[in-house]
């Protein structure tokens, strides 16, 4: 990659170029064009070695700080430049366009590891903190249904705050996935309110955790191939508690179970 010295450039941002840039806040044209937006100091600069990079516009003393940058064209902006480009209220100092990532769901071998599954998760936060629980307890992939929220969407790629980089997702048709997954004898877990307390049941250190809609919870053709059905229990038992937890909520008690049984 060349120089930053020699990438370098100030000159008026083109409308062109906004255009573009705007574009990619809707899924058709980040699909087309296979790029997406990121922004914010850190997280750019944790991308910029897992994903290969376009362009980025950048403050002059947000580039001083990264050393030779691995990126096409790159551009100096000031904050009126940031202001105009960028998807957020309060701009940084750095945003960012990288390609897509290419990797297949096949790739994946849960019987050697442990995978989340995403069943029709709605809300981008939610999808970006699951992503970042994911990266906290060591799980390197997920696997989500096509109706899933984009992680690669301007609001999701932020609240992942970085850890897209380590955490590789894709999308296929989940429930062929998993039955897949299922005829191998890998073990799929969900959670239900008939399932078995998950703080007495045996857990294993690899198979499949799959995570169901906001408001709709596994819907049924993907809960018939979970072999292995959990319940997280509230407590004290019997006491007038919440209807539900908010999915991330859940993700975080199951993958600290999962992973505090095998310390």
């Amino acid at each position: 990659m060349t120089s930053l010295t020699s990438l370098t450039s100030k000159i008026m941002i083109s409308k062109n170029k906004l255009k573009y840039i705007h574009s990619l806040e809707k899924k058709k044209f980040r699909t087309e064009q296979g790029v997406f937006v990121a922004e914010e100091n850190k997280l750019v600069a944790d991308m910029l070695h897992s994903f290969e990079c376009e362009l980025i516009l950048a403050k002059p003393s947000w580039m001083a700080t990264q050393g030779d940058i691995p990126v096409k064209e790159l551009l100096e902006a000031d904050e009126e430049d940031l202001k105009k480009a960028s998807f957020l209220k309060t701009p940084q100092d750095v945003l960012a366009i990288f390609r897509l990532p290419e990797e297949q769901a096949e790739d994946i071998n849960p019987a050697e590891e442990l995978v989340l599954a995403l069943d029709g998760i709605q809300d981008p936060g939610n999808l970006g903190t699951i992503i970042r629980l994911a990266d906290w307890y060591g799980i390197r992939h997920m696997v989500c249904s096509p109706d899933t929220a984009d992680a690669f969407a301007p609001k999701t790629v932020q609240a992942t705050m970085g850890a897209l980089s380590r955490v590789k997702v894709y999308y296929t048709d989940l429930p062929v996935w998993l039955s897949q997954q299922a005829k191998d004898e890998i073990s799929i877990y969900g959670t239900f309110l008939d399932g078995v307390d998950m703080y007495e049941k045996e857990l294993t250190s690899n198979g499949v955790i799959v995570m169901g809609n906001e408001g709709n919870g596994i819907r049924p053709e993907v809960e018939k191939v979970i072999n292995e059905k959990l319940y997280i229990p509230d407590y004290p038992v019997g006491h007038a508690a919440s209807e539900s937890l908010n999915v991330g909520i859940a993700t975080a008690i199951i993958c600290a179970e999962f992973r505090r049984r095998q310390r």
